[in-house]
């Protein structure tokens, strides 16, 4: 005799809804016949990651939580893009777009919140959009697109940061406007938000305090500004309203549910009627409203055990906020102004940007800042939510848990150990204690990677990761080791630079899908992260046969030329080794003239900048610059960047070697050439080093008796001083070492990774070893020259004949060819 399962509808396929069935799946899989409706027209993924996918980070196929399988596999009926329109309560019928029609037995509402919009004038004009779902992500994306495109987010809390920042990575001007005089100042204190705006304009990103917004000018239908009420307009053709959410009930009042706020729920999740539950975001509880991700998590545990017959009481939560914002790490809990009978204890270390403040009221913890070190963050919480007296611990408590349990002889893994199973460790997934130790115990995954990906733990924003590495510890005791083998390529794969290398060769993989099968890649089409170096990896290892993927590339290197903050576009053309001429010149100050160029610049590596140059104007100004005989200096470029020279032994008393011709042979031969990284080289005359070769990737220091060949330097974030590679006594020797090593570099550097940080890697003996032997040194140098048959390509030249007259379109993420 077949039982007739209870039917579940839950109306939202988000977080919330799917996380909440996925709880009941875990207690009773047979219970019910499950049917989810969504009004978005995809499957469930994590809103809290659309920030990195706005950022060029992430792709969406990296954030899905639920995949098309997922539903297939549980036997849950998928109902994406139907908006509910109305709830029968009497027949227990929910009704959608399309002619919907879902009995229930039970009902959940999971419909989330509704962005707030301001009611300001001009706030229906095109390009006024929120940030909450993949659509405002697209619509961001794509408005980012044009070229000098500015935006102006009005809010300073996190969403607003988090749109202003990832606009920004696209090559946006972006500002952020918030009425307040602290960023996010639920979370954060004054002192952590001028830190957070600090943080924020060494991203590109300014930030305009107490300024409240008065009206949204247009042009022509679009948005073109922001008054100010002081009068001020920021002009933009993108504008962000990131100023709140508010709990979406419409379809909860609309059916005679109670609504305050939001859907009133009691205890165990129960609306007003008896047969319909609401979590997540569209719920008040006890007359609070949660939008953070880890009480929602709680009431998802809470609302499966209510469905499964189990006993169920959520009594609501005390908030924790920990978050990384933009690649800042931020806490914080409590009551973390402090206020009358508080006290406060106050850490900063300006070098390493941290900051750490802890309020302390009658011997315990009230709230606690932290911006820049959280790793604390946890325990703080713990003793703050256990009310423990913390008199004793006084002294070293701003230090963390590790000074202060080890001053007392404890050992800090220790109060992992004692952490309770149902202990939250990852507040982004919701994963707690016992699940980690379950996966480590019942599953044998003995690594961080395994235990991510089992349980996601750590999977999100990642710091929690130190947590659940001394879980493992805990778990396993000496068995664990911190991983410290090859880092990944990137998320969508476990394999590591050097084997992707090594396999490419050795199977012969010839392109992107080939590699992707034959390792096994997780996302069908890789990710920014994985994409351009596999371009790199394979162009490297089959030149003349692969052909390079612009699309795979960086804006830059798809428009040959360095896109600037307000959107116009550097051109450097090259100057072999340093030489102009008045033809060369006379031509630069035609095309500034001609193009009004506003900002002519000489550059450290001796060449001239021309600033400023608007999108549509590179292509002539590359012709008239092709005219006159220059080409591409590849100042975009992970190649050969600049030769630098000194006039050498031609005209300078003290020179020992022709500096100024090594210089322009080198670069003559070795331009056009791609590398992991950017390459700069420099050749001074004699030991006095005018050209500053001894800082410099690849430099060489001419002196009586020949060359000294030096590498792994560098002058930018990093200061970094060359080390001796050896000596040559001839010019061609020269030429052939540095072509040598050159080659060596490009066989083996991870993509992005500087020659100085790839030699501190393999070692400076083993790189010697190979390019001063004779035999080495000729295989890898007649593999640079084979290479740069099919390199020393102008892409400007190319260009202006339109056979790369191509752009890549973020959303349709295909090259989109225009006439030539």
């Amino acid at each position: 005799m077949t039982t007739l399962r209870e039917r579940l509808v839950v109306v939202g396929n988000g977080m919330a809804g799917c996380r909440a069935v996925q709880e009941v799946l875990k207690r009773d899989p047979g219970r019910y016949e499950i049917a989810i409706v969504g009004a978005e027209p995809r499957v469930n993924y994590d809103r809290i990651m659309l920030s990195p996918v706005l950022a060029g980070e992430k792709t969406f196929a990296d954030i899905v939580l639920n995949d098309e399988a997922w539903y297939r596999d549980n036997g849950i009926a998928l109902h994406a893009g139907r908006r509910v329109e109305a709830i029968d309560r009497q027949a227990r019928m929910v009704r959608g777009e399309g002619g919907l029609a879902l009995p229930y037995d039970r009902l959940v509402l999971a419909t989330g919140s509704d962005p707030v919009r301001l009611p300001l004038p001009g706030a229906d004009l095109a390009g006024v959009v929120t940030f909450r779902d993949l659509d405002d992500v697209e619509a961001m994306i794509a408005a980012s697109a044009r070229p000098g495109a500015r935006a102006v987010v009005i809010g300073g809390g996190l969403l607003g940061i988090e749109a202003a920042y990832g606009l920004a990575r696209r090559g946006m001007a972006a500002t952020v406007v918030h009425l307040m005089d602290v960023l996010m100042e639920r979370q954060l204190d004054a002192s952590a938000g001028f830190l957070l705006a600090e943080a924020m304009a060494a991203r590109g990103v300014e930030t305009v305090l107490e300024a409240q917004s008065e009206e949204i000018v247009g042009r022509d239908g679009r948005v073109a500004g922001l008054r100010l009420k002081d009068g001020r307009v920021l002009p933009c053709d993108l504008l962000v309203m990131a100023v709140g959410i508010r709990p979406n009930a419409t379809l909860a009042k609309a059916s005679g549910l109670e609504v305050g706020r939001g859907v009133v729920v009691d205890d165990a999740l129960r609306t007003s009627d008896p047969a319909i539950y609401a979590v997540g975001e569209c719920v008040e509880h006890r007359g609070q409203c949660y939008g953070l991700v880890a009480p929602i998590w709680e009431m998802c545990r809470t609302l499966a055990d209510a469905l499964t017959g189990r006993e169920a009481a959520w009594e609501g939560a005390v908030l924790s906020t920990r978050l990384k914002v933009s690649g800042v790490d931020v806490f914080s809990a409590g009551r973390f102004a402090g206020g009358s009978g508080c006290e406060d204890i106050v850490f900063r270390d300006a070098g390493r940007g941290v900051y750490k403040r802890i309020v302390l009221e009658e011997g315990r913890l009230a709230g606690a800042v932290l911006f820049g070190d959280v790793a604390d963050g946890g325990w703080y919480f713990d003793l703050m939510r256990q009310e423990t007296e913390v008199s004793d611990i006084r002294e070293t408590l701003v230090f963390g848990q590790a000074v202060t349990e080890g001053l007392r002889g404890l050992d800090p893994s220790a109060a992992v150990a004692a952490m309770a199973d149902e202990a939250e460790v990852c507040g982004c997934n919701g994963v707690c204690k016992g699940t980690i130790v379950q996966a480590i115990a019942e599953q044998g995954h003995a690594t961080l990677d395994a235990v991510r990906a089992h349980t996601k733990a750590s999977a999100s924003c990642g710091s929690c990761t130190p947590v659940v590495e001394r879980i493992l510890k805990a778990t396993l005791g000496d068995a664990f080791q911190v991983q410290t083998g090859p880092k990944p390529v990137c998320g969508c794969t476990g394999k590591g630079h050097d084997e992707v290398r090594r396999r490419i060769l050795a199977e012969g993989l010839k392109s992107m899908p080939a590699v992707m099968q034959a390792l096994e890649w997780t996302t069908p089409d890789g990710c920014p992260a994985c994409r351009p170096a596999l371009n790199y990896y394979l162009l490297c290892a089959w030149p003349g046969d692969y052909r390079d993927d612009r699309q795979s590339r960086f804006v830059n290197e798809r428009v040959h030329a360095n896109i600037q903050k307000d959107g116009t576009y550097s051109v450097v053309p090259r100057m072999w080794g340093g030489l102009t001429s008045a033809a060369e010149l006379r031509a630069i100050a035609d095309v500034v003239e001609k193009f009004a160029i506003p900002t002519v610049k000489v550059t450290g590596g001796q060449r001239i900048d021309l600033l400023g140059v608007k999108k549509d104007d590179l292509p002539k100004v590359w012709a008239d610059l092709n005219r006159a005989g220059m080409v591409s200096g590849h100042a975009y470029a992970k190649g050969l960047r600049t030769v630098k020279t000194c006039v050498g032994s031609d005209w300078c008393r003290f020179g020992t070697q022709d500096s100024t011709g090594l210089g322009v042979r080198l670069e003559k031969f070795m331009w056009g050439s791609w590398t992991p990284a950017k390459v700069k080289l420099g050749v001074s005359g004699c030991p006095r080093n005018c050209a500053e070769a001894t800082c410099k990737d690849i430099g060489v220091v001419c002196v009586d008796s020949g060359y000294e060949i030096h590498v792994g330097g560098a002058a930018g974030l990093h200061i970094q001083g060359t080390q001796l590679l050896t000596k040559v006594a001839t010019e061609d020797e020269a030429v052939w070492t540095i072509c040598a090593v050159t080659q060596l570099y490009r066989e083996e550097g991870w993509y992005l990774e500087r020659i100085y940080k790839w030699m501190d890697r393999v070692g400076l003996e083993t790189i010697r070893a190979a390019v001063c032997d004779p035999d080495r040194r000729r295989a890898l140098y007649d593999r640079f020259a084979y290479s740069q048959r099919f390199a020393r390509v102008d892409p400007w030249a190319e260009r202006v004949a339109g056979r790369d007259a191509a752009e890549f379109n973020p959303l349709t993420r295909r090259l989109e060819f225009a006439p030539a």
